[in-house]
């Protein structure tokens, strides 16, 4: 671990605002210092703010992460002022709502280069610094649409569906290694996150995440848990849950339904702000927009998923238990109809 009190090191990348705002709040509030990397400098002085409130150190790293020279030179100054890294998020991305026929390729490209390259570069950094000490967790943030992409996301949807396959490639790598380093992923659903108010949309009203909505402070909390429980996958949200059940069960039925409900489904009528793309330059420079968008009044603050997943062990446990007195329940009414 880190050899300052506390947990240890964490990173964060795209820190500043919607999930990795979160996850940076919740780390720090768990224990741990953290670096947060990310473009926008009113974000990252708003992001180190909450580390700083939380008693922890904190390190601004302006940073792009589709450029991998610049990740690996922030690691190590990372490593250099705090302490060896023991946590890597990579949450950064960049998104558009559009249908492919009208996307520009550039925008498809930096999409890809942002939201699967900057994990692709987050977690070769952090493996190069975390494999030769044989610990570590890196946590990957992906989404319901790395199983199953809907549309007017195409670009947001390949990356995550990249995503998936480069970490489930790389951990079957740290498997063949009998590496301890934990490589995860936590598949969030439509979440109340800034991302709405400056996505690049060509859609004719307000971008929205597909209902039911979430707040991202259960990402975050979600992230946090990993941090010390690592596990291979985790799900956040019914929705999530039920998107990914419905794919493995019935693809078919999935696209129609997307097909006749997706579009409308992300856009809404409400006047909105709009603070412009950010998808070649940041749109926190001037204004720290923290973690939630437009959707508070109904975003979920609760999920029964999440509640589930995070006591997993005691859950199963206790159904363990509750087997083990049915059978011998069974048992003993079974023997006393015997001797009847």
């Amino acid at each position: 671990m880190s050899t300052t009190s506390g947990r240890g090191v964490a990173v964060v990348t795209g820190g500043t605002a919607g999930v990795g705002r979160a996850a940076v709040r919740a780390l720090a509030g768990s224990g741990y210092d953290v670096a947060v990397l990310a473009r926008g400098r009113a974000g990252l002085e708003g992001a180190i703010a909450d580390v700083e409130s939380a008693g922890r150190r904190a390190m601004p790293l302006p940073t792009d992460v589709s450029d991998h020279p610049a990740v690996r030179e922030a690691a190590q100054r990372v490593e250099d002022t705090l302490g060896e890294i023991d946590v890597w998020v990579n949450a950064a991305f960049v998104g558009t709502l559009t249908f492919a026929t009208d996307s520009d390729p550039n925008e498809f490209r930096r999409v890809t280069e942002v939201s699967y390259y900057g994990q692709v570069h987050g977690t070769l950094t952090a493996l190069e610094r975390m494999r030769p000490r044989d610990r570590g967790v890196i946590v990957n943030v992906s989404s319901a649409m790395a199983y199953r992409a809907i549309p007017l996301q195409a670009a947001y949807c390949g990356a995550k569906h990249a995503v998936k396959g480069f970490t489930e490639s790389v951990r079957t790598e740290l498997v063949h290694e009998r590496s301890a380093v934990r490589l995860c992923m936590v598949q969030l659903p439509g979440l109340n996150t800034p991302q709405f108010n400056w996505n690049a949309s060509r859609m004719p009203r307000h971008p929205m995440p597909v209902p039911p909505i979430y707040q991202p402070e259960l990402a975050g909390r979600a992230i946090a848990f990993l941090a010390e429980h690592p596990r291979n996958n985790m799900w956040v949200g019914v929705a999530t849950a039920y998107t990914i059940l419905g794919q493995r069960l019935a693809p078919k039925v999935v696209d129609l339904f997307l097909g006749r409900t997706g579009v409308d489904s992300q856009q809404t009528d409400r006047r909105l702000p709009r603070w412009g793309a950010n998808l070649f330059e940041p749109r926190d420079e001037e204004a720290d927009r923290g973690a939630h968008g437009s959707f508070d009044e109904r975003a979920h603050s609760g999920d029964p998923v999440l509640w589930m997943s995070m006591r997993r062990r005691a859950l199963l446990a206790g159904l363990g238990g509750l087997a083990a007195v049915c059978s011998a329940v069974t048992v003993g009414v079974a023997r006393s109809r015997g001797r009847a």
